[in-house]
């Protein structure tokens, strides 16, 4: 006999098992090791960089700014990730007190289909940038990609870091605070759409989300350019085509 394929719930299983393989464990908390190494070096405004919702079907794409003090700590700070909602929202406030300054900038569902993700996220950096009200000296981005300094918002010395969230006190801190802002703009949009549960999934792909676009078609705040787009019902709002995506940068 041929060799049997995996069921879905067996694939299911392997895709978790998968991804909490590339997660860090619960053990690791971020620090000010980076931080205290810029500061060190004779930079005094440290910025952490962090961006949620680029994977989302609807909404905004958001960018976390956040500077933090050098004599003070906050305890509980993980990765956003790593936290529930619950544990999210309790800790805002405290960080929003705590830092030195922060900001979040956000680029519309709109402007994500208008100019593409990668223009959009680099726009919704430079809005958090911008919003903070002090001239950065240093930069820590998470991730590969430093989408901060490509906006034109920065010219200085930046310093890329792989899950830089779970490592870095600043990045982690700017992802609390981008999560829970977007999380609240998704779910004051679920009143208008309750049936695609926003306020559970955060407009990013499941079941449920999925089957209500299914029957539905797409709302207003959708990302009408994404390719997952092409074989949805349209009824009231437009699917957009283009050949090509303008960048502003």
């Amino acid at each position: 006999m041929g060799k049997r394929g995996k069921g879905p719930v067996a694939q299911a299983g392997e895709s978790a098992r998968r991804e909490r393989a590339t997660r860090p464990g619960p053990h690791v908390v971020p620090s000010l090791a980076r931080e205290r190494a810029l500061w060190a070096e004779g930079y005094e405004v440290v910025v952490g960089v962090d961006e949620v919702g680029r994977g989302s079907w609807a909404g905004p794409i958001s960018v976390g700014a956040a500077v933090l003090p050098r004599d003070r700590r906050v305890y509980g700070v993980r990765d956003s990730k790593m936290l529930t909602e619950p544990e999210r929202e309790r800790l805002f406030p405290r960080l929003a007190s705590w830092c030195t300054t922060w900001g979040v900038g956000h680029a519309s569902q709109r402007e994500c289909d208008d100019i593409g993700m990668s223009a959009a996220q680099k726009l919704a950096a430079r809005r958090a940038v911008e919003g903070l009200g002090v001239t950065p000296d240093a930069l820590l981005v998470d991730g590969l990609w430093d989408f901060v300094s490509c906006s034109g918002v920065f010219s200085g010395k930046v310093t890329r870091l792989v899950k830089g969230d779970a490592k870095c006190l600043s990045i982690a801190t700017a992802s609390i605070l981008a999560k829970v802002t977007r999380d609240r703009i998704m779910r004051a949009e679920a009143e208008h759409f309750p049936a695609y549960d926003f306020d559970l999934n955060k407009g990013y792909p499941c079941p449920r989300h999925k089957a209500a676009l299914a029957f539905w078609g797409p709302t207003a705040i959708h990302r009408r350019a994404w390719v997952f787009m092409d074989n949805q019902p349209w009824d009231g709002v437009q699917r957009l085509v283009r050949d090509l995506q303008p960048t502003l940068w």
